[in-house]
């Protein structure tokens, strides 16, 4: 696919959850929780992939886009801190919604500065096949991306390659541990179901003889 087209796609999936949560009741705190993990998890994704290959090809095709890489690398650094906070935070603390509020603004001028002015640079000074194969890279590099925000490591060659890829191993354990804690959880809620049920027998039985004395 080509390059731009993907990163469009990756802007369109994460507007989506934005307006998910903006349509969210006020009171729907596990709705907004769970669209929020969503939103930092492919954020995280797609700021790590850009980082890696979009940014570092971007000065590498012209100099002259320095500045717009260097600016678009603040603006990720901003975003991530967020995220970190957002993924410590109650959907019920009374900061939760504002600071997504404020993510959502941050995301939306980022990707209106890149659709307006980076990928149309890019758009001339790259030819299809150029586009394919960052693309294709692009695609490659989501597999070993991180999920979850690391605003303290590298967020440009070589440092956030090696951090990239320690980082997404310490996220696949803490998704496994996550899941693995929900089925536990789920498991113990079944026991104790099917505990309740056998026991209701006996504690009618305890109340009759109790009765009879």
């Amino acid at each position: 696919m080509n390059a731009l087209k993907l990163l469009k796609h990756d802007h369109r999936i994460v507007e989506a959850l934005f307006k998910q949560f903006e349509k969210a009741g006020e009171k729907a705190y596990k709705e907004k929780k769970e669209i929020v993990r969503w939103i930092v998890k492919e954020l995280s994704i797609h700021a790590a992939i850009e980082e890696e290959l979009l940014y570092p090809v971007a000065r590498a095709r012209d100099e002259g886009l320095t500045k717009d890489v260097l600016e678009a690398l603040e603006e990720h650094h901003v975003v991530k801190w967020t995220l970190k906070e957002l993924e410590g935070m109650s959907a019920e603390d009374e900061r939760f919604d504002a600071k997504v509020t404020v993510l959502m603004e941050n995301i939306r001028h980022h990707v209106k500065e890149e659709e307006g002015e980076l990928f149309p640079k890019l758009e001339k000074l790259m030819g299809k096949a150029e586009l394919e194969a960052l693309g294709a890279a692009l695609e490659q590099a989501k597999k070993t991306a991180p999920t979850h925000p690391h605003p303290r490591s590298p967020d440009s060659p070589p440092g956030n390659l090696v951090a990239g890829v320690l980082a997404k191993i310490l996220d696949a354990g803490r998704d496994a541990a996550r899941a693995g804690g929900r089925r536990a959880v789920k498991a113990v809620s079944r026991a104790t179901d099917r505990t309740q049920t056998r026991a209701s027998p006996v504690k009618k039985h305890a109340r009759r003889a109790a009765t009879a004395r």
